[in-house]
This record gives structure tokens, sequence and C-alpha cells, in this order.
């Protein structure tokens, strides 16, 4: 599905990846772990196409896409819910859902209003709000269904529960193995181990623009050293 070959992208003058490689198979649930300012949402941004990467490669289903527009990539079958949710202040829940819908993928079985309302019942109750009069939960929720409306191949969240109360984290999580359990391939960043490696396939740990560590969910939770040394507070 998405293959990351060598990475390297910089900020200006200051370069944050340094040879990022890994991979992501077709209804794989795949994490990116590590302590904050380490590369990983850098390299969402340079997959997306949001950042230019200088050297490397971007596989998306066997096709080069590192130099391609932003939203060329998205159209590709890419799907993002980015870090702080970025909902449309000033569109209601249904505009936010709709806007951006799409099914260029050709599912047999695609992502709708209804579905997404399925999925989210407290958006269903707010449909006519606006998007910055809901909850972080329920922005949460919305991101997530936006992206899900543009019928994604390969679904990516950038901080999936970073800042919401438990209850709403745990609906999150159970969201997520739904999608896992419908064939959904996802790449998430998140900090929570207990949670990640229950829905993920593999794990790649990310340490100063580096992959350091990969394995199965596992190989994660019995190796506490490296929980600690590249997780750890």
């Amino acid at each position: 599905m998405l293959e990351v070959r060598d990475l390297e992208a910089s900020y200006g003058q200051s370069q944050v990846l340094f040879g990022m490689s890994f991979s992501i198979d077709d209804g794989e649930v795949v994490t990116l772990l590590g302590r904050n300012g380490m590369g990983k949402t850098t390299t969402i941004r340079t997959i997306m196409g949001m950042v230019r990467a200088h050297a490397g490669s971007v596989l998306f289903q066997g096709e080069e896409t590192r130099d391609l527009a932003d939203y060329k990539i998205a159209k590709l079958g890419l799907g993002i819910v980015p870090e702080g949710r970025q909902v449309f202040p000033n569109l209601t829940v249904r505009e936010n859902l709709v806007a951006t819908a799409d099914n260029r993928s050709g599912a047999r079985d695609p992502w709708t209003l209804e579905r997404i309302l399925d999925l989210f019942p407290n958006l269903a109750d707010r449909l006519n709000n606006m998007g910055n009069q809901l909850s972080g939960g329920e922005q949460q929720m919305l991101a997530i269904g936006r992206a899900l409306m543009t019928n994604p191949k390969l679904l990516i969240l950038d901080e999936a529960t970073e800042g919401l109360a438990p209850l709403i984290r745990e609906e999150i999580w159970k969201c997520l193995e739904g999608l896992k359990a419908l064939g959904q391939s996802i790449l998430v960043i998140d900090k929570n181990v207990d949670a990640l490696t229950r829905i993920g396939d593999r794990h790649f740990i990310v340490e100063r623009g580096r992959i350091v560590w990969n394995g199965d969910s596992g190989e994660l939770r019995d190796n506490e050293e490296i929980q600690h040394r590249y997780l750890g507070v």
C-alpha cells in the first residue's frame, strides 16, 4: 500500500528526517511512535506533500508521489486526520462531512453521511452546529468522519487521541478497531502504547528523524527496555 524509502526532509536549514523508511501493507494497521519532536508529524506531512522531501521516495500502490502536489496525493486515496483536528469552524457538521466527500476509489460499500452518523451517533445530534461549537472529542469524530467520507485507501491519523477525555479516547480506539475489521489500511500516531498494541499489526519507533526499532505488538509489549529508552518521559 505505502512504501517510504530513505526519506529526508527539512524546514529551511533545519533537517528533520534522516532516511525514514517503513512500509504499510493492504489492510494493515501500522503505528509511528516516539517522543515529541522526533519527526513523526513531519513524516506524515511529507507523505501528504505538505512538506517537500529532498531525498528518498514515497511509493503509494507502486506510484512515486514525492513530487506530486498535495491535492493530487489526496486524490490517489490518502485521507488524513491532522493533528489538532482542523475542522472547518464556519461550516456545520453536515457541511464538514459532505464538502470533500467522494468515492474516487470506487469502493463497493462507500462511506456515506448515514454510515458516518451510525459510526459516531454524537454527530447526528449536532448536524447543524458549526465546527467550532463542538467539544474536542466531537471535533475528532468529525475529523475522522470527514476523512472517511473521501473513501481513502489509506487513513492517516496524527495524534489520534491527544487531549481527549478517557471515555472519548476509548470510543476512538473502538472506532479504529472497527475500521481495521473492515480491512481499512491505517497509519496512526499516538502515545498510548497499550491501545496501539491492541489494534496495531506493526510498530515503528522514530528517534531524531529515523526508524530505530520495529516489531509487532507482542514484541513491543514485552520489550520494556525499548519502551523506556524511546517512549518514556
